[in-house]
């Protein structure tokens, strides 16, 4: 990033341009979390499997991590504005479209309009702060950030509850679109420009093979759960994804204008934070699906009793993240990486034994444990890798950390899915072979719960790997000090 751009990112105004963007990243987060209630009521109104329901979630997900490899671009060839403007028009017709559909298919294609939109707003509004903010700031700007976001989901889920109690699923839609034209109207006025654009030439291949790559993984991943993991179409699906994946690394690689500039993996701490964040999001994001089909579905309560457990540990961990902000800019990434992971695995592991009778104060505790220990880790271990890079990579990193995270939650959530459903299967096989006693609809409600109980056993190994990851972080200074040297000798190279 050039110097020009740097003394107009310091010029502007920082205060309206991040309320107005986080207010359209809160908007596009709470969209994305009141669906983890209503997918168990709209699997009855719409008579759909949880495999199928599930890519009300996991279709958004991939859609934000199809679309988030061209972020990089378009943040390079639009203004601020535009681009924050467009995002959120887009978003708006998704909205309009879930809203007013009438079934699975036009709810899902809302859905997937809606995930178009909100794919641009993370990467772009983090890339904001890495303009706006020194690497030493960065922490307690992110803490604001990770505040608002993680109130989206603090509330998504009561909110979810309530309206589906009283009203028809429509109104989660209905109710958004005022908030969203608000925000579209605050950007025109208030919004400003605060990066440099370069005009770089869209790679059309790399667009084409991420697409195939990612779509066909993720395919996979959902399809194993009907089809079995033997499956022809989703080893083909698997297969050719990778393969897919593999060829667009190396274009990206042998490429001299990069959709997506692969190069930032060369920077140590920058690949290690992005392997952990893979670990984090499928914890997280898996764990927001089981968790509702547990209550509502084995358990019997009512969305709204879902969405208020949730709630505590939500709200706590919304009111951590500027703490855990400044803690980082004091501190560094690494313990508080290890002790927030210590403590969610640790809470995890009282999800592990689940029965038709736990109670739902223990849920409550096992819950806000969980949100507590992720408080500590989430945005301390993205900034710690961001802050590595040089500022010319910044747009690339972004792009690639809200690609990874996107991806790895929707594939957490289709493996664990997966686990689930299978497992289930197993256990009812097993009961009827044992001649289990009970009713046939107890034994099912029984195998679920252990199937749920499995997957939460794969959750854990998951964190393990994290926490293990996490004792290799180190403070490293921004790649931009190491280049300046160089780039003097070169001067003066040229001059003599």
């Amino acid at each position: 990033m050039s110097a020009s751009s740097a003394v107009v990112g310091s010029n502007v105004k920082k205060g309206p341009i991040l309320f107005i963007m986080i207010l359209g990243a809160f908007l596009a987060t709470l969209n994305q979390t009141v669906m983890s209630v209503a997918v168990p009521e709209l699997m009855g109104d719409f008579g759909i499997s949880a495999t199928t329901a599930q890519w009300l979630t996991t279709g958004y997900m991939l859609v934000n991590g199809v679309l988030i490899p061209i972020t990089a671009f378009l943040m390079q060839r639009f203004t601020t504005r535009e681009l924050f403007q467009a995002s959120m028009i887009i978003f708006l017709a998704g909205t309009i479209v879930s809203a007013i559909a009438t079934g699975f298919p036009a709810l899902l294609t809302g859905r997937l309009i809606q995930a178009a939109g909100a794919g641009i707003i993370m990467p772009l509004l983090m890339n904001v702060i890495l303009t706006l903010f020194p690497p030493n700031k960065r922490g307690a700007a992110m803490g604001m950030v990770g505040f608002a976001i993680i109130f989206a989901p603090a509330i998504g889920p009561t909110l979810a509850g309530y309206i589906l109690e009283n009203f028809p699923w429509e109104s989660m839609f209905y109710g958004m679109i005022p908030f969203v034209v608000l925000v579209i109207i605050l950007a025109h006025i208030y919004l400003k420009n605060v990066s440099e654009r370069t005009y770089p030439k869209i790679d059309i291949l790399g667009v084409v093979l991420s697409t195939i790559g990612f779509g066909a993984v993720l395919f996979g991943f959902s399809r194993a759960g009907s089809l079995g993991w033997s499956s022809a179409e989703v080893i083909s699906s698997l297969v050719g994804g990778v393969v897919a994946l593999v060829l667009f690394t190396w274009r990206q690689l042998a490429s001299r204008h990069p959709l997506l500039d692969l190069r930032a993996f060369k920077f140590d701490m920058f690949t290690l934070t992005t392997i952990i964040n893979i670990a984090v999001t499928m914890m997280m994001y898996a764990d927001m699906m089981l968790l509702p089909l547990y209550l509502q579905n084995a358990r019997g309560f009512t969305a709204l009793e879902s969405g208020l457990l949730m709630l505590p540990g939500s709200l706590l961990m919304g009111f951590m993240m500027p703490i855990t902000g400044r803690l980082f800019d004091r501190f560094g990434a690494k313990w508080l990486s290890i002790i927030g992971m210590a403590i969610t695995i640790g809470t995890t592991i009282g999800f592990m034994n689940l029965t038709d009778s736990t109670s739902y104060t223990y849920l409550v505790l096992m819950s806000t444990g969980r949100r507590f220990g992720m408080a500590m880790f989430l945005m301390p271990i993205t900034t710690a890798g961001l802050n590595q890079l040089p500022a010319r990579l910044n747009a690339h990193g972004t792009a690639i950390s809200n690609t990874i995270k996107q991806v790895a939650g929707a594939v957490g959530t289709s493996l664990l899915v997966t686990v689930m459903t299978d497992r289930t299967k197993t256990h009812v096989q097993e009961m009827m072979a044992a001649g289990g006693a009970g009713s046939q609809e107890h034994m099912i409600m029984e195998a679920a719960i252990q199937g749920i109980n499995d997957a939460y056993v794969v959750i854990i190994a998951i964190g393990v790997v994290g926490l293990l990851l996490s004792f290799f972080i180190r403070k490293a200074d921004a790649a931009d000090k190491e280049e300046i040297p160089v780039k003097m000798t070169e001067a003066k190279a040229e001059g003599a």
